[in-house]
């Protein structure tokens, strides 16, 4: 196994590094310096800032000097925009982003297993009609209409503050102030409960339907008719052999969830005022933040590669006949 990962790993590390190089070119499309000065700054004002930004060193150096930092994993550099250090701003966007995201991926994987084991029994009947129905529904919807129902009935008609946090982006640990204050009850109820059931309810439809799909081809093999025939429980049948062998396309859909339990929702930490991953990133693609933008783009891809190669390995760990070679 251990193989098999190392070689998958190597395998993956010219498409990050070509993600990167990517990325790197894309942004000096538009020249940041000109942005921040404007039309009128002289040449040596041009000159000053481009020495203090390091964006006076040929393309192929300053690639070269970031993959020396992500390798030796050191984030230290400093945001153009906040001035606080990359490794700081990821530390504190990080508990925000989990607080939203984790209870998401853990009530929607749980209720649309157990839906789409509930349609897949009852195919083509009403209970099965109506829960395709509301899974329609609820996948058809926007997410902006959802977040402003909820910013509504749950801001202003209930007197919740859901827009906004008590301290910034960027927490001040020196002032005793933490990003992992709203993992208390009181505090999660307030502050995360909302867009909590926003990205549930949005997510719940997709899932569902795809659950009900592999569950409705699980429940057609033989192995299924076969526990019918000696009598199994509908339960023992659903819970025990059928979700056992669905395991394979039910880690598939955990597995790509998975990275953005660390990259947040970009949507719901924008209009919920999180200061996430994605609202932070958002916030240095507006303000053309290099460090912070190539920074947080090379962890997604790094989270999204590893996930890849996890997934790989936990279908050899669940099915037997899968083999790593």
């Amino acid at each position: 196994m251990w193989n098999y990962i190392v070689r998958r790993t190597l395998y993956n590390i010219p498409v990050f590094l070509a993600i990167v190089l990517v990325l790197m070119i894309a942004l000096r499309v538009n020249d940041p310096v000109s942005a921040q000065l404007g039309k009128n700054a002289g040449p040596e004002q041009i000159a000053l800032l481009k020495h203090d930004m390091g964006m006076d060193k040929p393309l192929i150096v300053q690639y070269g000097m970031f993959l020396k930092k992500l390798v030796t994993l050191d984030f230290s550099e400093r945001s153009w925009d906040q001035g606080f250090p990359v490794s700081e701003m990821i530390a504190n966007a990080v508990p925000p982003s989990m607080a939203v995201t984790v209870p998401t991926l853990l009530i929607t994987a749980t209720i649309a297993i157990c839906v789409g084991l509930v349609s897949a029994f009852n195919r083509g009947r009403f209970t099965d009609r109506m829960l395709m129905f509301l899974a329609v529904i609820g996948m058809s919807i926007s997410v902006l209409v959802y977040i402003i129902i909820g910013q509504y009935f749950g801001a202003f008609k209930m007197g919740e503050l859901v827009d906004g946090w008590p301290f910034q982006v960027t927490v001040n640990s020196d002032a005793g102030e933490s990003p992992w204050f709203f993992f208390g009850p009181s505090n999660w109820l307030r502050y995360c409960m909302l867009p909590v059931m926003i990205n549930v309810v949005v997510a719940l439809g997709y899932d569902t339907r795809f659950y009900r799909a592999v569950m409705v081809e699980e429940s057609q093999k033989d192995y299924i008719r076969t526990a019918r025939a000696k009598g199994a429980s509908v339960k023992r049948v659903m819970f025990v052999h059928m979700l056992k062998n669905a395991m394979i396309p039910i880690i598939t859909r955990i597995m790509i969830s998975l990275p953005f339990v660390i990259t947040g929702s970009i949507l719901v930490e924008v209009y919920f005022g999180i200061p996430g991953m994605g609202r932070t990133l958002i916030n240095a693609i507006v303000a053309k933040d290099f460090p912070v933008i190539q920074t947080f783009t090379a962890l997604f891809a790094a989270l999204f590669i590893a996930s890849n190669i996890l997934t790989d390995v936990l279908y050899a760990l669940v099915d037997p006949r899968v083999r790593l070679s």
